[in-house]
């Protein structure tokens, strides 16, 4: 059996350290096979947040595989955006889009964000067909009969969020991953937890999103996914220090951003923790 930490939306710069302390102290003593991040290390992608996320991820001994998230490309510097989008996390460069291989269990990054997109919204994910070629290459590369995890940032959904795509190229994307049976989807993103099965044209496929170890929480409190593998049977337990129930911990549907619900519909957690008012961005 194989144990995964599943991690995201970090954003240093406004993490909840009693949550990044706690989960810290889960590493050490349980020691799982390693902890996967699906992005969002800081919230302005300013060299002090990559600093210190660089610093805290660096100091958890275990395996690490990360993905980098909207908020991760550089917001005030275009020059940088488009040229050196990844200068700033070279403290953990070796850990970025890395994949890792568990005797039988293979995590294998799809990269979902983008410099640029032609729309308004950059925050939002778009799978290219280079970036989904890569990781069907090297999916098709691995031993028979290994389970296969794909980790991503954005939720590859483009139904579901009021008719405006949250990751384009996700449709074709879940499609490809599902034909080659892939066992789940690993994302962040959206600040609340949530364990989905989605059909597509080859078949369905699950998608299994963490909540944020943020400050900027949507509609639950702080958490963790705690994954455990056996085979293609993947037991999600959120994990969070309110000690609510995994199934009060996670969302029916897919949100098209992580700000907190405010109109009638949003998908909620069953525990509704809405705060009264926007987390704060700055």
């Amino acid at each position: 059996m194989t144990r995964l930490f599943h991690i995201s939306d970090l954003h240093f710069g406004l993490e909840n350290r009693a949550a990044l302390g706690w989960f810290e102290d889960c590493v050490r003593r349980e020691r799982p096979d390693a902890v996967l991040i699906t992005g969002d290390l800081t919230m302005r992608a300013r060299s002090r947040e990559f600093a210190a996320a660089c610093d805290w991820i660096g100091a958890l001994d275990v395996k690490v595989t990360v993905e980098v998230g909207n908020h991760d490309l550089p917001y005030f510097n275009p020059v940088e955006r488009f040229f050196f989008p990844y200068r700033r996390i070279r403290g953990i460069e070796r850990l970025v889009e890395r994949e890792l291989d568990l005797a039988g269990v293979a995590i294998v990054p799809l990269k979902t964000t983008a410099r640029a997109q032609w729309r308004l919204d950059w925050s939002k994910g778009w799978v290219t067909r280079r970036a989904l070629e890569k990781t069907l290459t090297a999916i098709d590369a691995l031993p028979r009969g290994t389970t296969v995890l794909v980790t991503a940032h954005h939720p590859l959904v483009e139904a579901g969020t009021k008719g405006r795509a949250l990751t384009r190229g996700g449709e074709r994307a879940l499609a490809a991953l599902a034909e080659r049976g892939v066992a789940a989807v690993l994302s962040g993103h959206v600040h609340d937890a949530f364990d989905l099965t989605q059909e597509t044209a080859a078949g369905p496929i699950r998608m299994i999103g963490a909540g944020t170890l943020s400050q900027r929480i949507r509609s639950t409190p702080p958490s963790f996914n705690d994954l455990m593998v056996q085979g293609t049977a993947i037991d999600v337990r959120v994990r969070n220090l309110e000690k609510i129930s995994t199934p009060d911990m996670q969302i029916d549907d897919v949100p098209p951003n992580a700000l907190p619900p405010r109109e009638p519909g949003e998908p909620v957690a069953p525990v509704a923790a809405v705060p009264p008012v926007d987390p704060p961005v700055h």
